[in-house]
């Protein structure tokens, strides 16, 4: 299988706008997530995709790979899907701009899950360490079948634990994905769906067009960057892996 890691690269982020261009150590955050994936060796091209010539040559620039989309996209998966569409590749693996800590480990055991050929979609998730950031927004909970395909995905905490005394077990929806090349062109074809639109979290309009996704878990520690204060964390993060 050919496979290609797309990092979708939006400059003006709603949350934390030039977040992407902001300093972690001492290269960008966008830097740092295409140097990492393309550290894996696991891909037969890593580009990354923006809007914004910033980020393009700020990539171009240093060495690497990446292209401008044409048209205003409502999501990541919808600006990956217009620069593949004339690429050739079976497995496209989405990995977030916002994630400068990409991990092999993880990404390798996600692209083995394609070797069932139901598979379409599958995606990384992490169980909670931290059990106060469970009701923070910009952390995505997802729950999963006891074939770990996904049920649902929400901002909100999932499940809701009635039972009190049942041992309290989250789940993290780490934004990377990977996806067989055709149902990501249907899944730009399709309307943005209800849950989608209410929790403004795109792999729902899978699901509410009958399109499971597996799930892979990871212990791997990191770091996402949605507001400021990541930033500092993730600043630290790196000076902690920096020393080991």
């Amino acid at each position: 299988m050919k496979k290609i890691a797309m990092i979708p690269a939006r400059y003006a982020a709603t949350r934390f706008p030039f977040k992407l261009m902001q300093l972690l150590g001492d290269k960008t955050v966008i830097r740092h997530t295409y140097d990492n994936t393309l550290a894996t060796g696991l891909f037969d091209d890593v580009i990354v995709v923006t809007d914004s010539d910033i980020i393009l040559n700020e990539i171009i620039n240093n060495g690497g790979k990446a292209v401008i989309s044409s048209r205003t996209h409502e999501s990541g998966s919808d600006r990956i899907a217009e620069a593949v569409e004339n690429m050739d590749a079976d497995i496209i693996v989405n990995v977030q701009g916002d994630e400068p800590f990409v991990d092999r480990s993880s990404l390798s055991n996600l692209i083995d899950v394609f070797q069932d050929e139901k598979v379409q979609v599958a995606s990384v998730m992490k169980a909670f360490t931290d059990l106060s950031l469970v009701n923070n927004i910009n952390y995505v909970k997802v729950v999963v079948d006891k074939n770990m395909d996904s049920l649902l995905f929400s901002r909100s905490p999932i499940p809701f634990y009635r039972e009190k005394s049942t041992q309290q077990v989250y789940y993290e929806h780490i934004g990377i994905y990977a996806f067989r090349k055709n149902i990501l062109l249907q899944f730009t074809k399709w309307e943005m769906t209800p849950l989608e639109t209410a929790e403004k979290i795109e792999c729902l309009r899978y699901l509410e067009n009958g399109i499971k996704l597996k799930m892979v878990t990871t212990s791997h520690a990191s770091v996402k960057i949605d507001v400021p204060e990541d930033l500092v964390r993730a600043n630290l993060f790196l000076k902690t892996t920096s020393n080991i």
